[in-house]
């Protein structure tokens, strides 16, 4: 029976079983319901796709890769990392692929969780999946109707040919401002369905020097240091989105002067000018995305898609429009991904049900009370604006080892975290939320859940979370067992 359950083969999940390598621990079992890891790199393939994190911020700290070619990472190439770190670690041994989890109840003091294979049972149970793995596609009115393609973003139809197709997209995410530019020059007409314009500021993404990437791996210490000033670079950014909006000015000039800079007409400049603060939803960057705009078979819409016909879409406006080929790029279902897993802790508590009635709460995004020996790595409040995720992943494991710790030296059976100091914890979360820019700039974003509570972003520095998250503070939690006893100056 493995000693510790890992749901995911992502940057979580994976990062979990190689530092559990690394302490010389092989009592862990990885269930991926793919047939290959890698996540949401894995799963991500639409053409453009690229991390919009700078590449030597977006790998692990105990694993870096000298020889990125490029300024920000595409998705093969960040694919390909994993993979490359999952063989030298012999992962592949722990995986169990193809076995979707289907539930995890708590039982006797251990994790049981059913597959769609099989059952497990393990002391830990470590939630690698993240937020960004659901598709979110809107129920249009009439689209059971419509007689042509249609594929959101993240399960992109490769063998769909799109040369000479009409083409709708449907929102202007992150995922719009890649893919647009690369198919534009491939469809008849481009039907861009635009809610809310987002910022997107200018950004290159050239190669790497060949003499770079060997300086870097000959000399580590160049690229530590290279790599410690993209961090702090990309950490000032927390002042303007937390509290000192006035910084966030600079931003929003750059990013109108790229409107107009790559934009003639003026009636298209004012459908992709942003009226709220740059920060309140998430920044993109790009130097093709405003141009692919201009190309004369483009049209950017911004009436509401009133029904979808067999062959048509047809806006609130009343105007009609035939397209051969409907691309989602609506995001994900992020703060109701919980509700797609059937996880029961302490007394059968449900945690969907339980955070649907009283709302997504962690203690640090890790811990959740009524939920012994669980840790959901990337959890709610630890998704950033303006840093790394990889920096919260490493952070949210090292914690999770150093509980397993703490569990292990007390001689007990399990660990859960104290309902007062996780209700401290997100009322503090929240009040720091309500002065930042996610609250307070004018945008309803997919940071927000359902009653419009922020329960996705990590309101500060991450220097902050690692100092808060370096080490288990054993009052924070209660031990229960049998043979358990009281830990004093634990870590």
């Amino acid at each position: 029976m493995p000693e510790v359950i890992i749901i995911g083969t992502g940057f979580s999940g994976l990062g979990m079983a190689i530092q559990l390598k690394r302490q010389g621990r092989n009592d862990f079992v990885l269930l991926e319901k793919a047939d290959d890891i890698g996540g949401t790199w894995r799963d991500n393939s639409y053409p453009g796709c690229a991390c919009d994190v700078p590449s030597h911020m977006y790998s692990y700290s105990f694993e870096p890769k000298a020889d990125w070619s490029r300024a920000y990472s595409r998705q093969p190439e960040i694919w390909d990392y994993l993979k490359e770190l999952t063989d030298k670690y012999g992962l592949r041994e722990h995986i169990r692929f193809g076995e979707e989890v289907t539930s995890a109840r708590w039982e006797d003091n251990q994790w049981v969780v059913g597959t769609s294979k099989g059952e497990y049972r393990g002391q830990f149970l470590v939630a690698g999946v993240g937020a960004l793995h659901i598709p979110n596609i809107p129920a249009l009115p009439g689209i059971e109707r419509f007689k042509g393609h249609s594929f959101h973003s993240a399960t992109w139809d490769h063998e769909y040919d799109l040369h000479g197709k009409r083409v709708a997209v449907v929102g202007t995410g992150a995922s719009a401002i890649q893919f647009v530019p690369e198919i534009v020059g491939e469809v008849s007409e481009l039907h861009l369905y635009q809610r809310t314009p987002p910022w997107v500021l200018p950004r290159g993404n050239g190669r790497i020097k060949e003499s770079t990437q060997r300086l870097f791996e000959r000399v580590p210490l160049v690229r530590k240091a290279y790599r410690n000033a993209v961090y702090w670079a990309a950490e000032s950014l927390a002042v303007g989105f937390n509290g000192h909006p006035g910084i966030l000015k600079v931003g929003e000039y750059f990013g109108k002067r790229h409107i107009a800079k790559q934009i003639a007409d003026p009636e298209l400049r004012r459908k992709v000018t942003p009226d709220y603060t740059l920060g309140c939803k998430r920044v993109l960057g790009s130097n093709k995305y405003y141009r692919a705009l201009t190309s004369g078979h483009v049209d950017v819409i911004t009436d509401g898609i009133q029904e979808v016909r067999e062959h048509s879409i047809v806006t609130s406006g009343g105007v009609e429009r035939e397209v051969d080929a409907i691309i989602y790029a609506t995001g994900f279902h992020v703060t109701d991904s919980f509700d797609y897993l059937d996880i029961k802790g302490r007394e059968g508590v449900d945690l969907a049900s339980k955070w649907r009635d009283e709302g997504i709460q962690t203690h640090l995004g890790i811990t959740v009370n009524g939920f012994p020996n669980a840790f959901f790595l990337l959890g709610p409040n630890t998704g950033l604006g303006h840093n790394s995720v990889v920096f919260m992943i490493e952070s949210q494991i090292r914690y999770a080892l150093d509980a397993m710790r703490m569990v292990r030296r007390s001689r007990a059976e399990a660990f859960e975290v104290r309902a007062s100091v996780q209700a401290a914890f997100n009322d503090e979360i929240q009040r720091k939320l309500a002065s930042g820019v996610w609250s307070t700039g004018g945008c309803t974003s997919w940071y927000l859940d359902s009653k419009g509570v922020n329960r996705t972003i990590w309101p500060g520095f991450t220097w902050q979370y690692w100092l808060r998250t370096r080490k288990v503070d054993t009052g924070d939690f209660e031990l229960t067992g049998s043979r358990a006893r009281k830990l004093t100056g634990v870590a």
